[in-house]
Formats: C-alpha cells, sequence, structure tokens
C-alpha cells in the first residue's frame, strides 16, 4: 500500500505542477495579449504631454542658443556691408566733390541696390564724409544713431 500511495501522491504532486504550470502559462498569455493590446491602442495623454514638455524645454533651450548668435551675426554683416558702402563713398569721392548717399552710390551704379543698401534692422547707412575720405555708420541693434551700439 506505502507503494500505491507512493505512485499516488507522485501522480498528484505531477499533476498539480502541470496545473501551475498551465496557470503561469496562461499568465504569460494574458501578459503577452495586453502588451499587444496597449501597443496596437497607441499612447495615452500623459505620455503625449509629457513628449510635448520634453520637446518645448529642448526648444527653448535650443533658442536661447541660437538668438545671441542670430544678433552677432547681424552686427558682423552690418560691419562688412558698411565697410563696402565705405569703399564705394570713396570712389565717388574721386569723381565728385561732393559726398554722396546710399541713393547716389546706387544711381551711379557703384553700389548693387540689391546689396549692401541697408543695415541688417533695414535702416540706411549714414555716410559722413571729411578730408581723410568717407565713413559709414549704421544706428545698429537699438536702431538709434549716436549710442554706443553703432556700427561703423
Amino acid at each position: 500500500m506505502t507503494e500505491a500511495m507512493t505512485e499516488k501522491t507522485m501522480e498528484d504532486r505531477h499533476a498539480r505542477h502541470q496545473g501551475v504550470a498551465s496557470k503561469r502559462t496562461a499568465l504569460q498569455q494574458r501578459t503577452r495579449l495586453l502588451r499587444e493590446r496597449r501597443r496596437r491602442q497607441g499612447m495615452t495623454l500623459i505620455e503625449i504631454m509629457i513628449v510635448m514638455v520634453i520637446m518645448a524645454l529642448v526648444a527653448t533651450a535650443a533658442g536661447f542658443a541660437i538668438i545671441p548668435q542670430l544678433n552677432k551675426a547681424k552686427i558682423k554683416q552690418t560691419s562688412t556691408d558698411a565697410k563696402a558702402v565705405a569703399s564705394a563713398a570713396e570712389l565717388y569721392l574721386a569723381e565728385h566733390d561732393d559726398c554722396p548717399t546710399v541713393q547716389d552710390l546706387v544711381s551711379e551704379k557703384i553700389l548693387d541696390k540689391k546689396k549692401n543698401v541697408q543695415d541688417a534692422w533695414k535702416n540706411d547707412f549714414t555716410i559722413e564724409c571729411d578730408e581723410d575720405g568717407a565713413t559709414v555708420r549704421s544706428a545698429g541693434p537699438d536702431e538709434q544713431m549716436g549710442t554706443e551700439d553703432d556700427i561703423e
């Protein structure tokens, strides 16, 4: 009887083990199905909002890095354009006795009207002449002549 009991006990244990295994397998299948369903459903509103906040933070950081560089580029371009207008004014002075305006330089075709006619802030250059030659100035970023940010 002990042998028969031992066999029955072994069979019961084996059946219980298989039951636990089948429950585990069923649980794994259910978990897999839930994951697949979640994958098909897409993202939740919270997840989308988190992504939007991260994107906004990145854009803000990029803006803080780029804007000062844009201002520096405008100042540098205006300085280069002022030098080109000064060279054109020197050519004008070699042939004429009066101090030119930007419009005089364009009408004499010394300066191309498509380029170098205005500074980066869309203001006209100011040309001043003396015995040493022509000086060209831009009002600069504040668009007011006579301040410390004027560009020559």
